[in-house]
């Protein structure tokens, strides 16, 4: 045999080799990194997709939480890790489209560095305050912060997160400057809204609709331009006088850049199959979450959408002036 066929034939042997290893993906327990701390609503919908991908998939979905960095810590891990199937990232608005613009070095690239596998829930950002914050309303609110704001304190899941910027466009767009308090996650941070040592958080709707249920916490504003499901009667920001106003979050899984197309189509497929199970979908709507249609969860709708909240977010950094810490 030539050394030209036999190069052929040794090349032919690895691509089928790798191709059925794709096929049979996975063979082991998977890890889905969460980039943020346990408890917060990232996590909450993150366990609930491990729970159902791992009885679609045959193999255990295992959770980590990897935070620090408002997410970017975890998600750089997924981006340098080996692109054999066997990790991959919850990410969502922060650290897959505000990161680029707020970072001055962002640890990755999200357009060059990952493979987009799907978006698959909406997860609606609403402002809360502490429960004696003498504020009903969003006008009332932003009438105390401007008599108050050298006095007042917002919280946030970490710099450069979801939450952040939330408040700081919020902040931006009522004429307020407020001391800003990063903590390693959105549950440490409600803790201390319910405790009345911050004064307002702009938060996922999972984490809060408990407590604005059981009246710990209040309720001002959904920070989208429509009302959520979740929280109909409670009016949005744009209802109550800031045109044009939102800030929204959502979650999309990511594998490394260069992992077979395959495996991404199958982790696809599993995603899919989970959000068409009604059990799934009660229990993403019962917390808040909002699961996606079919026509927003291919990895090829996920990498323009990306994209463009990377162009939405940055005009909107740099207009706020927001930068992380």
């Amino acid at each position: 045999m030539s050394r030209i066929a036999l190069i052929f034939v040794l090349g032919f042997c690895f691509a089928s080799s790798t191709t059925a290893s794709a096929q049979s993906w996975p063979m082991r327990p998977v890890t889905m990194v969460v980039p943020f701390a346990a408890g917060g609503p990232m996590d909450t919908v993150g366990r609930i997709m491990a729970a159902a991908l791992s009885d679609t998939l045959g193999q255990s979905v295992i959770v980590e939480n990897v935070g620090g960095g408002g997410g970017m810590t975890g998600s750089a891990r997924v981006a340098k890790a080996t692109p054999d199937g066997s990790q991959f990232v919850l990410g969502n608005v922060g650290t897959h489209a505000v990161a680029q613009t707020l970072s001055k070095n962002p640890p990755y690239n999200v357009t060059q560095d990952f493979a987009p596998v799907g978006l698959f829930a909406d997860l609606s950002l609403v402002l809360v305050t502490r429960k004696d914050l003498p504020a009903g309303n969003l006008q009332e609110f932003i009438a105390y912060a401007k008599a108050n704001q050298d006095k007042m304190q917002f919280g946030s899941a970490s710099a450069g997160s979801a939450t952040h910027l939330g408040c700081a466009l919020l902040n931006a767009a009522a004429g307020v400057t407020v001391t800003h308090i990063p903590y390693r996650g959105g549950a440490p941070a409600m803790q201390d809204l319910v405790g009345g040592r911050i004064d307002y958080l702009c938060i996922d709707t999972p984490i809060a609709i408990p407590l604005i249920e059981g009246g710990q916490i209040k309720a001002l504003a959904i920070l989208t331009r429509d009302r959520s499901s979740s929280l109909p009667n409670l009016p949005s920001a744009q209802e109550q006088g800031l045109a044009g106003f939102e800030a929204a979050n959502w979650a999309a899984f990511f594998m490394p850049k260069g992992t077979p197309g395959a495996i991404v189509a199958k982790l696809n497929a599993a995603t899919a199959k989970a959000l068409d199970d009604p059990a799934v979908q009660k229990r993403m709507k019962d917390v808040g979450i909002d699961p996606v249609g079919p026509d927003r969860r291919s990895p090829a709708y996920l990498a323009k959408f990306a994209e463009s909240e990377i162009a939405k977010w940055g005009s909107a950094v740099k207009a706020a002036g927001v930068t992380a810490e």
